[in-house]
């Protein structure tokens, strides 16, 4: 299975874009990226390790009654926020994911 960088890399620009035009964002938050598995035998924990490793804190969410799916949040705290940072950390989470099992599902921020 091959991934689409770069419609997922226009479409992390052009939410960042609506987003900073819409409601202004700040200049430094930590950013979350949202990683869904792509099939049951996925396991979240070498994910996660694997992006510990690389300075994201990772949590697991099973209880979500408004998630159709199990997932797990990567964050990466204290971030500059730009467009292109966003993009990094979530390409850096994107490749880690698909070696795991797991797909990307967006990305949020929090302040």
């Amino acid at each position: 299975m091959s991934h689409d960088f770069s419609s997922q890399q226009a479409e992390t620009r052009a939410v960042y874009n609506e987003m900073q035009a819409e409601h202004g964002l700040p200049e430094v938050a930590d950013v979350d990226y949202f990683l869904i598995a792509t099939s049951e035998e996925a396991d979240w924990r070498p994910l996660a390790e694997a992006l510990t490793l690389q300075g994201f804190e990772c949590q697991y969410i099973d209880d979500d009654e408004e998630a159709d799916t199990p997932y797990l949040i990567a964050t990466l705290p204290d971030q500059a926020i730009s467009a292109d940072g966003i993009w990094i950390g979530e390409e850096t989470a994107t490749r880690a994911a698909l070696e795991h099992g797991f797909a990307p599902d967006g990305w949020g921020l929090e302040g």
